[in-house]
């Protein structure tokens, strides 16, 4: 009763499953679907940021919270923005939160895209405010999103494919570079039965860097043993109500790393917001960047973390003596 009563009044921050289960008994068939910087310095002997002839780079630009703008193999992919507006669920009193670096980055500063990502259904990743004037500019847009989320983009966009867990959908360019977009079990948003909302695994080809995206750290271990990923993009900071885990890090962070093979993991702070109202008072971290990147040299060595700054591209690449 209680979790039903939190659910129904925190529309914010999720009330998931610290360990979901596919709803589905075998991964789905990959689907025949096609649509028409900072360079980091590591340490680490076996990782280096040269840019090799046999891999291009792939560039990250964070825009705060759960946004990100990412060039892979020469696509422009959007990736949850919040762009127009604060994070409000359409609740101001409850929950309202600002970007503090990115505040002027606008939908109108977006280079022209490939494809728009969504990973969840609520209002942090499918953000209402910035999706509809986006839709004007590009009705066309593809888009790859969690089922969950077709109430709300099958009114504004033309060009959607929902991907279940299991799925996989090519992605073509407009200049001819081609990704692979498949969906992972994420986060259950609600009671244990309910569809899981999506993480994403991003790969161009055998001798390309290969990415992994899921904004809450929570992944199902058994989906995803069978999958590697060069870049690991994930919250690392846990955000915390009293008796629930919103946000998932630091350990679990580190076991995600180790289970894709991970030689790059870089961190988001999608907690880190200038908010107010109710529910951002009794919100709390638990863990640091440094205590994650301790973790992280103690399980993982050989693994490279990579902090973006805000608004800053951050250019990664493979050296032929990784592969």
């Amino acid at each position: 009763m209680v979790v039903a009563l939190l659910h129904t009044s925190i529309p914010a921050p999720f009330l998931h499953s610290r360990n979901p289960r596919p709803f589905f008994s075998q991964p789905y068939p990959p689907s025949n679907l096609s649509f028409r910087s900072s360079i980091p310095h590591c340490s680490s002997p076996s990782i280096s940021p040269m840019i090799s002839q046999s891999s291009h780079p792939i560039r990250l630009t964070y825009l705060e919270g759960n946004s990100w703008l990412w060039d892979v193999a020469g696509l422009n992919l959007l990736v949850d923005p919040i762009l127009v507006g604060n994070l409000d669920f359409g609740i101001p009193w409850l929950y309202d939160a600002a970007k503090k670096v990115v505040k002027n980055f606008k939908l109108e500063d977006l280079p022209e895209l490939d494809c728009l990502l969504i990973t969840q259904s609520l209002d942090d990743h499918c953000h209402v405010k910035t999706l509809k004037p986006l839709s004007k500019m590009c009705p066309h847009l593809p888009v790859v999103a969690t089922p969950n989320a077709k109430p709300i983009l099958g009114s504004l966009f033309s060009n959607v494919i929902y991907l279940e867990p299991g799925q996989k959908f090519e992605v073509d360019g407009r200049d001819g570079g081609k990704v692979d977009i498949t969906a992972t079990a994420g986060p259950v948003l609600g009671p244990p039965w309910q569809r899981p909302e999506n993480g994403y695994l991003i790969s161009c080809g055998p001798r390309e860097l290969s990415l992994y995206y899921e904004p809450h750290c929570v992944y199902n271990h058994s989906f995803l043993q069978k999958y590697k990923a060069d870049i690991v993009i994930t919250p690392v900071i846990k955000q915390l109500l009293p008796a629930f885990t919103l946000v998932s890090g630091q350990e679990d962070a580190v076991q995600l790393a180790k289970l894709l093979q991970a030689k790059y993991i870089v961190p988001m702070k999608n907690g880190d917001l200038d908010a107010k109202g109710i529910l951002s008072a009794i919100l709390y971290a638990e863990g640091t960047i440094e205590s994650f990147k301790e973790l992280l040299s103690r399980e993982l060595p050989e693994a490279c973390m990579l902090e973006p700054i805000p608004g800053v591209p951050l250019e990664i690449s493979l050296s032929p003596s990784v592969k």
